[in-house]
């Protein structure tokens, strides 16, 4: 399966991954370049400030912009972020409610890809933006680097 479908594929089992579990959030929506995550902040995510941590939305943001590039990629192709800056725009706490985390790509080449997501709350409201670098590995170049890294190890 390519990127897509593979995306579609977990979305329709209902299986969230162990992270999201701990974190109260979902992929909920997956189309060519674009994935969307909802979750509700909660007491779970909170820093001892009295506020959802900002890992939280950095999650969410790196989940969306990274799934959103997911999307894209051929079967058999990886990547992995190479970069995430997060700019927090309004404190989230567990009054806030849904939140909706969107990542768009913004371009996708052979090796990397930009990408950019937005954490929105249930009135449209920016809570956080993110821009995202990723590295794109193509299926000869894992396997490849499996092929060397083995020859390396002498086995």
């Amino acid at each position: 399966m390519n990127g897509i479908e593979q995306l579609r594929a977990f979305i329709s089992s209902g299986k969230p991954a162990g992270m999201a579990v701990s974190l109260a959030f979902q992929l909920v929506e997956v189309g060519d370049g674009f994935a969307v995550f909802e979750g509700v902040p909660g007491l779970h995510a909170y820093n001892p400030l009295g506020t959802v941590h900002g890992g939280y939305a950095a999650t969410l943001l790196d989940s969306a912009c990274g799934c959103a590039v997911h999307s894209k990629l051929a079967a058999g192709d990886n990547y992995t972020t190479l970069e995430l800056k997060i700019a927090y725009h309004k404190a989230i706490s567990e009054k806030t409610g849904k939140v909706r985390a969107e990542g768009r790509v913004l371009s996708f080449g052979r090796r990397v890809a930009f990408s950019e997501g937005k954490l929105l709350d249930q009135d449209g409201r920016l809570l956080a933006s993110a821009s995202s670098t990723l590295l794109v590995i193509p299926r000869q170049g894992i396997t490849q680097e499996l092929d060397d890294e083995t020859r390396n190890s002498g086995s």
